[in-house]
């Protein structure tokens, strides 16, 4: 994105803020513990402030990784706190609805996510052994079975001592993932996805921003 995008505005708030509002108004949440860069907590704290959220226990530092930040946002959980739910600030246009999906079914299963049915057809490229420029050209490999593959969303929920014991797993065995089912799926865990019908991408380019407004904004021109 070339800056922080959590911090861009659309429809008149930071992107994060929507993201926290929606767990803010979903009855099944206590606490929302927000990780983020140390030098970003001035700013966050200013937004919690600003859009009067109840839920915030705390503002907490992360590390390196994704795991590093979702290791020390467990960390500063209550004690009574049973299920945990993870959620990138970047898909802003969670719902409260989604959210209370995924938690009913994680308190069946006792692990569950949203998801998204692979559309497009797939394709798994290659470097192009014959170029003579770059060494970057791609080209296609091989065609991609896309029946029951899934882009994985957030929330992603689970009861607290699974995801607790998944991310002593990962620790222990020094490995990089790139999402709590991940961490999960080691343990051999199931878990179960919640097909997300409504928008919930993540913000990752620029040509996302007026997007995720535009829906934002029909959301309220509905109600």
């Amino acid at each position: 994105m070339g800056f922080d995008k959590l911090l861009a505005t659309i429809a008149d708030k930071p992107v994060i803020a929507h993201s926290i509002a929606a767990f803010e108004r979903t009855n099944s949440v206590s606490e929302i513990i927000i990780v983020t860069r140390k030098d970003r907590h001035l700013e966050i704290e200013k937004i919690v402030g600003d859009e009067k959220f109840k839920k915030v226990r705390s503002v907490v530092t992360g590390g390196k990784h994704r795991q590093d930040s979702v290791a020390a946002g467990l960390l500063h959980l209550s004690t009574d706190a049973k299920y945990v739910a993870v959620h990138d600030a970047a898909r802003c246009l969670v719902t409260p609805q989604i959210i209370e999906q995924v938690f009913a079914k994680a308190q069946e299963s006792g692990a569950a996510s949203a998801a998204e049915a692979i559309t497009d057809t797939l394709k798994r490229a290659d470097v192009d052994p014959l170029d003579s420029g770059s060494g970057q050209v791609l080209v296609v490999k091989e065609s991609v079975n896309r029946h029951r593959l899934f882009g994985m969303q957030t929330p992603q929920i689970f009861e607290r001592a699974l995801i607790n014991d998944a991310y002593r797993a990962v620790f222990a065995k020094n490995l990089l993932i790139t999402d709590e089912v991940s961490a999960v799926e080691h343990l051999g865990h199931k878990i179960v996805l919640i097909s997300n019908q409504d928008f919930n991408f993540k913000i990752t380019y620029p040509r996302d921003l007026p997007l995720a407004e535009f829906v934002l904004r029909q959301r309220v021109a509905k109600t």
